[in-house]
């Protein structure tokens, strides 16, 4: 039964677009995906580290954002936003907003100075910065912003952020006294439909903050259709661990009796923990709807053999070659090269890495940068892309092994034969002849 289960959810190749689509196999792949990584530690690692960080920020954040949002006469929302946000915590919640709030009020930023100033902000930016991190863990990314693109784009969240989110919290808040909307409940049926769009709309909003973080925060272009699809699963999880949390702590009355004055902090600390693995919950499922191929290789740190290294390695180039001789119409990026081959983007960059360090590959100046030959198609031999594959995860420890004198010159036979075998044929020959025969079959057709 359970082998059953497992051919039915992974017998689908959802990277595979001449298939039949299975939206149902493809979301049950992407909870086994999800369930694998929370598992395996490190969504929760990330969740506790930045439940310390926004301990840490959360006063500075809140004091950047009310002078932002003094200046928009909007910020009298805060407080609001905070006790909706709070609201799963139970009766401690309006202590809970009381206290920062309070906090925030005796931070008062007109008489910090320009050093104060300064450390006030770097404190807010460092909670994004983390969070960002954990973002790119998630989606497998290796290098992070630059320090231009943090301030830019760290100050924008910084500041347009709190404006977009409490003005929504205002306008929620304000419908129910709104003239209109008193008329429009006068009529037939309206009061049940406003009454419905009323409980939808908080929910809504969380969608479309879930949504927001996820476009905005992985170092990588995230399609709409990946972020909102992260967004509606993790904002259905954040209101259904939202009830269940009020419920927890509405039943439960032991821990004000035993943790006495650190209840407060306990409960706030534990719901900051669960909103902080749901939002990683929602990046990862975004993460696996974006790159289906991820899917298929089921493993994070995958190792190929030396057998598929030579088949990637040498597809790739000649991918990559013949979109530079506009004989394909691929653009030759990192994501498109990896979705070509079906095959996760961490490894493919590896190979690319390895070809690059040898000359055979680079990088244009493009946004997000494309693939080009690192000389000139006549000039890459297929021996040395051979070559660049075989030594693509040596890592430079081809001298550690102990070998004998019979394994070393068996070794050096193969490697021999491979030399006669490819001589000096180039990339431009294999090409060449690879057209060819395709002409040949089609006039045959």
């Amino acid at each position: 039964m359970l082998d059953q289960l497992k051919q039915y959810i992974w017998g689908y190749n959802a990277s595979d677009d001449s298939a039949p689509r299975s939206h149902w196999r493809h979301f049950l792949q992407i909870v086994a995906m999800v369930g694998r990584d929370l598992m395996g530690g490190m969504i929760t690692l990330h969740a506790m580290s930045l439940v310390y960080t926004t301990l840490l920020s959360i006063v500075p954040l809140l004091a950047v954002s009310i002078s932002v949002l003094t200046g928009f006469g909007v910020h009298d929302q805060l407080e609001p936003a905070l006790a909706n946000f709070l609201e799963p915590i139970g009766e401690k919640s309006a202590e809970i907003t009381a206290r920062i709030i309070g906090f925030v009020e005796n931070m008062k930023v007109g008489v910090l100075g320009a050093v104060g100033l300064v450390m006030l902000i770097y404190t807010a930016i460092s909670l994004i910065q983390k969070i960002e991190s954990a973002f790119n863990h998630t989606w497998h990314l290796k290098s992070s912003r630059s320090l231009m693109q943090r301030f830019s784009d760290y100050l924008s969240v910084i500041m347009v952020g709190p404006v977009l989110v409490f003005s929504a919290v205002g306008i929620t808040a304000s419908l129910g006294s709104n003239y209109i909307v008193e008329l429009l409940q006068s009529l037939p049926y309206m009061s049940a439909l406003l009454h419905l769009i009323g409980k939808l709309l908080p929910f809504l909003l969380v969608i479309a903050a879930f949504t927001f973080i996820f476009l905005l925060v992985p170092n990588t272009r995230v399609k709409i259709g990946s972020a909102l699809y992260g967004a509606v699963i993790a904002g259905s999880l954040w209101q259904t661990s939202g009830i269940v949390f009020t419920s927890f702590i509405g039943g439960s009355a032991k821990y004000t009796a035993i943790y006495s004055g650190f209840a407060v902090l306990l409960v706030f600390m534990i719901w900051l923990y669960l909103s902080w693995v749901i939002l990683l919950i929602g990046a990862s499922i975004s993460f696996y709807h974006q790159n289906p191929e991820q899917l298929k290789w089921r493993k994070r740190n995958l190792h190929l053999s030396a057998r598929l290294r030579d088949q990637l390695a040498l597809q790739v180039m000649v991918s990559i070659a013949r979109a530079y001789d506009r004989q394909s119409d691929l653009d030759p990026s990192l994501e498109n090269l990896a979705a070509d081959q079906q095959v996760p983007a961490i490894v493919l960059e590896r190979m690319l890495d390895a070809l690059a360090d040898d000359g055979l590959v680079t990088l244009s100046a493009d946004k997000p940068p494309r693939y080009l030959p690192g000389a000139s198609l006549q000039r890459i031999r297929l021996l040395d892309i051979m070559r660049s594959a075989r030594n693509a995860e040596d890592e430079g420890q081809s001298d550690v092994l102990r070998s004998d004198a019979e394994v070393s010159h068996l070794l050096q036979e193969l490697e021999q034969q491979l030399d006669a075998q490819l001589q000096d044929r180039t990339l431009a020959e294999f090409l060449h002849k690879t057209e060819e025969s395709k002409t040949h079959e089609d006039s045959l057709v």
